[in-house]
Parts: structure tokens; C-alpha cells; sequence
């Protein structure tokens, strides 16, 4: 299995997954994670247990989301993520200061962001953060979410500015929330506006994957080069 973890600081433990390690096959091979998609569910369920034994989080107890591409943060519960059907909260952020309890978040190109509180209590937050979502304010209410103080955050990987063309319906309010630097030509750099939204939400320290999605075909899903019909990565996230 493949991961690409963050050194967090504090008793946080964060990874962001590819598309490696699982068992899935066709266009979902293999570590597909998404039980919206056309893969079997006995498959999925076999790559999210697969995920949380690699990290060191129990499946039974995590927490997963019904993302909507929209702003709103919820304090996790321990509903488990290995049960198809189950009902998650509709919402695109994620948050816990209980030691064990994981959080889990998926994305094919959309960005996943984690969030560590560095001063006082521990306390992490997990962020699908697509451009919608961030025009939303889903990093502003993920930072709130964890109570302010000083904060630490990592971006995952997610479609890149080399492959991410817009209209203008999304370059001109990026243009005025964000400035110039965060189009390339037509095309959007979701990770940097990420980052001056993490900094202006009082993150001091950005760490990003650096990696797009949709070019790095043999280690992730991309919904934008497999034109709808693919798996999901994601990220896991927890208290030690």
C-alpha cells in the first residue's frame, strides 16, 4: 500500500492514500475507497478496513462524511465506515479531540486537507476541500471547528494547475477572494488558494503533497481524466 503521511505535530496521525494496496480491479483498481461508485461494496469494504489497519485506525469507530462540495465542519461520531447504506452527515469537514476516534474523507481530485491544533488540547480536523467548498469557506469552518489557536496544516494531492481548466465563473471569484497568483493562464491552482486560505485562517505552517492527481495515473483516481468513471482516494486522520 502506498500512503503518503505527514508528519503532524503533536499526537496526530494523518495519511492521504492512492490508488495502491487494494482490491478492487477494472477502472476502480485498486484501493478504490468509494461505495458510490460502480465497484462492488464487499470490495470496498475490504479497502477501507485494509486503510484504517495500515494507519492504526479502527474502522468499527471512524467516521466518514456525505460530502455536498459545501463549507459546513461537524464534530465526528463513531458510526463506523465498513457498513453500506449507512446515513453520514452531509457536510465536507470533519473534526475530533478524541484520542482513536479516525476520520475519513475521499476525493478524486478535490484536495484533502488536514488541520492540527499545535498549542493546549489536541485536535485534528479532516477537509475535502473542492472549489466550491473553499469558495464556501470549508477552511475557515475547519479552523474554527478546532477552537483557533495556533495550528499546523498539511494539503494532499489533488488535480493541479497543469491540469485544471475553469471558466470564468470560477477563475473571476477565485481572482477576487485569492489574487492573480492562484490562475495559471485558465487554469486554477486549488492548492495554492488552499494554502492562502489555511494562512489567512491563522495556519503558520503549510505542508503540501505536491502531487496532481490527474497526471500521476498509476497512483491516483482522477475524476477529470477518467471522465466520471473511477475509484477515490482519501485521507485518514486521528488522535493517537
Amino acid at each position: 500500500m502506498t500512503l503518503f503521511e505527514w508528519a503532524a505535530p503533536g499526537p496526530h496521525r494523518v495519511a492521504f492514500s492512492s490508488r495502491l494496496g487494494g482490491v478492487s480491479e477494472g477502472p476502480f483498481a485498486s484501493l478504490n475507497l468509494g461505495i458510490l461508485t460502480d465497484d462492488a461494496p464487499k470490495n470496498v469494504v475490504e479497502n477501507r478496513r485494509r486503510l484504517c489497519g495500515e494507519v492504526g485506525v479502527d474502522p468499527e469507530t471512524a467516521t466518514m462524511a456525505w460530502q455536498v462540495h459545501g463549507g459546513t465542519v461537524v464534530r465526528a461520531d463513531g458510526r463506523g465506515i465498513v457498513t453500506p447504506g449507512k446515513d453520514f452527515e452531509r457536510c465536507d469537514g470533519l473534526w475530533t479531540d478524541e484520542p482513536g476516534r479516525g476520520l475519513v474523507l475521499l476525493a478524486a481530485d478535490c484536495l484533502p486537507v488536514a488541520l492540527a491544533r499545535t498549542n493546549g488540547s489536541p485536535g485534528v480536523a479532516a477537509l475535502h476541500v473542492g472549489w466550491r467548498g473553499l469558495l464556501a469557506g470549508i477552511v475557515e469552518a475547519g479552523a474554527s471547528a478546532l477552537g483557533g489557536g495556533e495550528l499546523a496544516a498539511a494539503i494532499g494531492p489533488g488535480i493541479g494547475p497543469c491540469c485544471y481548466e475553469v471558466g470564468d465563473e470560477v477563475a473571476e471569484p477565485f481572482r477576487r477572494h485569492f489574487g492573480d497568483g492562484v490562475l495559471v493562464g485558465r487554469n486554477l491552482d486549488l492548492a495554492e488558494a488552499t494554502e492562502r486560505a489555511l494562512r489567512a485562517a491563522g495556519c503558520e505552517t503549510v505542508e503540501r503533497i505536491g502531487l496532481c492527481t490527474s497526471c500521476e495515473e498509476k497512483l491516483f483516481f482522477s475524476h477529470r481524466r477518467d471522465r466520471g468513471r473511477t475509484g477515490r482516494q482519501g485521507i485518514v486522520a486521528a488522535l493517537a
